[in-house]
């Protein structure tokens, strides 16, 4: 009688276990930090590196969009939870109560964003645009912010665009883009680690979803 709740148990706990071994696997390995990127490009100083100089985890993810910048910019100039939301998965992030709508037309009043300006990222949760290239770069910074409490670790957020004129598969815009972290306790450091995997997921959904929006293609529902 006792060999059911025990295979139920069992049934129940594999996914579990399997799933924290997968994410362990991912942080001991350092394959969410860097999704889509060489290892050139991952050494690479990009804008915003200088905010935050002492930072102690860095993500990198890029993808190439068959376009050229100004046909890519709008996309990542209307980026906010107020504005184009993140061009992720729409109900997750709405089932913890983010209020984000994903845009897949570009708004003229959401093409303007300037220095100082806040970033809301969710309801109760906002950051700062720290500087502003337009079809270049936008980077978002946590010092000036706001959340319900002290976060734990202070946060740049960068998106970079650079043309490629000569490349295999043809003429393209890259679009790296780098989470950088100063975490200030060991617990804060792998909390971060971990939440850095669903960071990389959202991050590669956001950057198929530009890459299609920007080159014209239908995009699938998040």
């Amino acid at each position: 009688m006792t060999r059911i709740p025990i295979l139920l148990l069992a049934a129940v706990a594999a996914p579990v276990v399997a799933a924290g071994t997968a994410a362990a696997a991912f942080v001991l390995t350092g394959t969410h930090r860097e999704l889509g990127v060489s290892p050139a490009e991952a050494r690479r100083r990009l804008p915003g590196d200088e905010l935050l100089p002492q930072a102690d985890i860095q993500n990198d993810r890029a993808i190439t969009i068959a376009a050229r910048p100004e046909k890519v910019w709008p996309w990542i100039a209307q980026l906010g939870q107020d504005k184009a939301g993140f061009y992720s998965f729409e109900v997750l992030e709405n089932l913890i109560g983010c209020d984000i709508h994903n845009a897949d037309r570009i708004v003229p009043a959401w093409q303007n964003p300037q220095v100082g300006d806040p970033f809301p990222l969710a309801r109760g949760m906002e950051l700062r645009v720290a500087r502003v290239e337009p079809e270049h770069a936008l980077v978002i910074t946590s010092e000036g912010g706001a959340a319900p409490q002290d976060m734990g670790f202070e946060f740049t957020w960068s998106f970079v665009l650079s043309w490629l004129p000569e490349q295999v598969g043809g003429p393209g815009t890259r679009v790296h883009v780098r989470e950088r972290y100063d975490t200030h306790s060991s617990r804060v450091h792998t909390i971060t680690e971990f939440t850095s995997i669903a960071s990389a997921i959202m991050s590669w959904r956001m950057l198929q979803t530009i890459k299609k929006l920007a080159e014209g293609a239908e995009v699938p529902a998040a």
